[in-house]
């Protein structure tokens, strides 16, 4: 399309004022437009929590995007850690298989009970116990005698499991069993052997991202003990539960909202890098004679009425493909062209653009 002629008179000025250019007899209208846009992929999946950016903004490499909720693992009872094998970037399943957890957690209740009814006192309701009830535990040996405090976990007929919470007993030995504190012969319950509490495993799903507890420290019921997030991490390396742009330039567009599940690769954000901005501007058949790869444009931007703002370009491409458009009386044929140029912080994306024809 041709210049208005309020814009030719300013390019006049700006030729006469600029010594070694002359003004050529073409004009034409163009827009702003991203010829290589870069997608952003999710590096892990999730749950996406916020996302902090918006479609328009400029983003750099390493800007976050957005975060994702982390899966949360607890301790599910008191003890120790022990046994730490998983790190951050690591991924849970791959350990786990390996070592058989992430980490153990060594109960405070150190002692188990396999225990019988068929020594208990001979009554129905000592021969009748069940789960979750409290019971008390002294040495069947006359000397020498330990006690301990426990509760019932498991029942299966007439035998039953007990889990200590206090006292202190030896491995092996056999232990009577009484409902009473005072340990009455008409509340036993049983007898049982005394065997070591089996650490508990500590396993799961996705890469961790954060390790809350070192080896040997003590923990809590309902401590976080770490925290995942679905799929692999690159290069087995955590950097949290943030996403981060790998481009810089022009937020096109985000393709994410909080909420959205999202896996590994997943479309987070589109970006346009400036060295992908071009001048788009359609060219008419008839001019094609006039303009041609390689030829120097300079390039006024619009939202400057004073014709100030402008920068040269050089046309890198014209289209060998046609695009036809109906008017009122024929059809218009025109051809796509592209002016490349060096962008400064002021352009953006979809701003209109006047390029001029010149010669040197």
């Amino acid at each position: 399309m041709k210049t208005p002629r309020k814009a030719l008179a300013i390019l006049l000025a700006l030729l006469c004022a600029a010594p070694g250019l002359a003004l050529a007899s073409g004009s034409y209208d163009g827009t702003i437009v991203c010829v290589t846009p870069q997608v952003v992929c999710a590096p892990f999946g999730g749950t996406v929590s916020t996302v902090v950016l918006k479609a328009g903004e400029k983003i750099s490499t390493g800007d976050a995007v957005a975060t994702v909720e982390t899966t949360k693992v607890y301790a599910p009872c008191d003890g120790t850690v022990t046994g730490l094998f998983g790190q951050p970037g690591d991924d849970a399943k791959t350990i786990a298989d390996r070592f058989g957890a992430v980490l153990y957690i060594a109960p405070s209740m150190q002692f188990t009970i396999t225990s019988t009814a068929t020594k208990a006192y001979g009554s129905i309701e000592t021969m009748y116990v069940h789960i979750g009830e409290t019971v008390y535990m002294r040495s069947s040996g006359t000397y020498d005698r330990n006690f301990a405090q426990g509760i019932i976990t498991a029942v299966d007929g007439m035998d039953f499991t007990v889990e200590t919470t206090s006292g202190a007993l030896l491995m092996d030995e056999q232990v009577y069993l009484f409902r009473s504190p005072e340990l009455l012969n008409e509340t036993r319950v049983g007898r049982g052997t005394v065997s070591r509490t089996p650490e508990i495993v500590m396993a799961g799903e996705g890469s961790i991202v954060a390790m809350h507890v070192q080896d040997g420290d003590s923990v809590t019921r309902g401590q976080l003990l770490y925290e995942t997030v679905t799929g692999i991490l690159p290069g087995l390396t955590a950097t949290g539960n943030v996403l981060t742009s790998s481009a810089s330039g022009i937020v096109e567009s985000v393709d994410i909202a909080a909420g959205d599940s999202i896996a590994k690769g997943d479309v987070l954000i589109t970006v346009s890098p400036a060295d992908s901005l071009r001048v788009a501007l359609e060219l008419a058949e008839y001019d094609l004679a006039n303009v041609h790869e390689g030829d120097p444009m300079l390039l006024s931007f619009n939202y400057d009425e004073t014709g100030e703002t402008t920068l040269p370009g050089t046309v890198e491409m014209i289209s060998n493909v046609a695009t036809k458009t109906e008017d009122a009386d024929s059809e218009v044929v025109t051809y796509t062209v592209y002016i490349h140029f060096t962008p400064t912080d002021s352009v953006r994306l979809g701003m209109t653009v006047t390029a001029f024809e010149i010669e040197e």
